[in-house]
């Protein structure tokens, strides 16, 4: 009797609420997808509520007795993982301060100044510093988190004596001005010099020493390095190249400051194609860990011999020549290392500043990448317009799912996760491969709310027609309970 008595409103404002909730729940769910790269309710299911049911993380191995390819594969997952500090990183005074008082906006994370926080404190610091009351205080100031305090104790530092990674923090931090900071990096090579000269001659006197000396040997390499880049930044391209070819001669084993894309950069700058081309064969090796700098550059210069008179019409009419099937090749080999790059570099993207730190084969080495190199393919007639018309034909060659790579190793599924991390996602929509499909539960409350919308509006405006599929099931009962 009581549902015999509702009236359609009813019904109306039954399905309306249902259309109003999933219309709610589809739109959390989409900006949770678009925001994490996940749904919400699936996440939450697979953590919470499968544990509860029984059930077993599919992530755990199954069979202990993995082979070895599958380990070796594991192992280069890791690695390809990690974190780098990026070569070619601005000025934090200098360029990226200046970018937050235009624009309002932070460039740099919390996360990626954490890990450029972290590596102060390990080229910077060592633990003899107590000994010297300057480099006690630049300890301190390497592990504060507010600037002002970090730029006074540098100050403070210097009021005792000459200290190099005082006027580093200054140069970094301080300097308004690529010139003023270049003043500040040459005020820091006097001290650093005079440090390493003295540790070099007592690193074979104990461990203290020696780790002195690695200390003071990071450190001058590091103002070296920064000053080439003052170079470049300033104009003064050859003579920053003539820096960085010294440097590299003068301290071969330091590889981990990647000064040779550096090098690579200023040599392209020059349109120095013989060079690039002599240092690509010293470190486009297959011992040594790929770079987007060097697949690219490979590519750009294979790409220079033909791209100028390159036609895709005349292409597929005649065919490939070798030249240009070998350019084509080396444009494949470098999309799939980094498949993010060719979007920035045809501008089908926008660009932000790079990041402090990159993710090899992730969106933050290709916007750290295309910052610095765009003009360099731009200055190549024709380059672009070959990368425009080959650099899909990759995806073809990419065995799918991504069990296995072509050339390299499977691209690593955990590069949208720390580029998350690393780049400002406030305003820069984060550039994920492969791209993912719409999670069900997204799906289901799209069609959810579309039902139930289209049901209350139906309800509403035909209360008569839709009442009868209502009530039929209710007289039904009625005549069985009357017999």
């Amino acid at each position: 009797m009581f549902l015999n008595t509702l009236t359609p409103k009813f019904y109306v404002a039954l399905t309306g609420t249902s259309s109003l909730i999933s219309g709610l729940i589809l739109i959390f769910e989409w900006w949770y997808f678009r925001k994490y790269g996940t749904s919400f309710i699936e996440q939450v299911s697979v953590s919470h509520l499968r544990p509860l049911l029984g059930g077993v993380d599919s992530s755990s191995p199954s069979n202990p007795n993995t082979s070895n390819g599958e380990a070796d594969s594991n192992r280069q997952s890791v690695s390809e993982c990690k974190v780098w500090r990026n070569p070619l990183n601005l000025f934090r005074g200098a360029e990226y301060n200046r970018y937050t008082w235009v624009t309002g906006r932070e460039p740099l994370t919390y996360y990626d100044m954490n890990l450029s926080a972290q590596d102060h404190q390990t080229f910077f610091t060592c633990d003899s510093d107590h000994l010297r009351p300057a480099d006690a205080i630049m300890q301190k100031a390497w592990r504060e988190r507010n600037p002002q305090a970090r730029i006074s104790a540098a100050h403070e530092a210097l009021e005792l004596e000459d200290c190099a990674t005082a006027y580093i923090l200054l140069a970094e931090e301080e300097a308004t001005t690529i010139m003023e900071a270049e003043r500040l990096f040459k005020q820091a090579l006097k001290a650093g010099e005079g440090c390493y000269r003295r540790s070099q001659q007592l690193q074979h006197h104990g461990t203290q020493y020696e780790a002195q000396h690695r200390r003071d040997t990071n450190v001058l390499v590091y103002i070296k390095r920064r000053l080439a880049m003052c170079s470049r930044k300033l104009g003064r391209t050859r003579e920053a190249v003539k820096m960085m070819r010294d440097l590299m001669k003068e301290f071969p084993l330091l590889s981990m400051f990647n000064i040779h894309e550096n090098l690579l950069e200023s040599l392209l700058e020059l349109q120095n194609y013989a060079d690039v081309q002599a240092v690509l064969a010293k470190y486009d090796d297959i011992s040594l860990p790929k770079s987007a700098t060097i697949c690219y550059t490979a590519a750009l210069l294979k790409a220079r011999a033909v791209s100028d008179k390159f036609s895709p019409e005349a292409a597929s009419r005649r065919g490939l020549s070798t030249a240009e099937m070998n350019a084509v090749e080396a444009i494949h080999r470098a999309v799939e290392f980094n498949p993010h790059v060719p979007k920035y570099l045809l501008e089908m993207k926008s660009l932000i500043l790079p990041p402090e730190h990159i993710l090899k084969r992730g969106d933050s080495e290709a916007i750290a990448y295309a910052f610095f190199h765009l003009q360099h393919w731009k200055r190549v007639e024709g380059a672009l317009n070959l990368l425009h018309c080959t650099w899909e034909g990759t995806f073809r060659m990419i065995p799918y799912p991504l069990e296995k790579g072509h050339l390299f190793y499977p691209y690593p599924i955990c590069t949208e996760t720390a580029d998350r991390e690393l780049l400002p996602t406030v305003f820069h929509e984060v550039s994920v491969y492969p791209k993912k499909e719409l999670p069900f539960f997204i799906l289901f409350t799209a069609g959810l709310c579309s039902f139930t919308a289209m049901l209350a509006l139906l309800t509403h405006q035909f209360p008569e027609l839709m009442g009868v599929p209502l009530c039929a099931p209710l007289w039904s009962q009625c005549l069985f309970c009357t017999q």
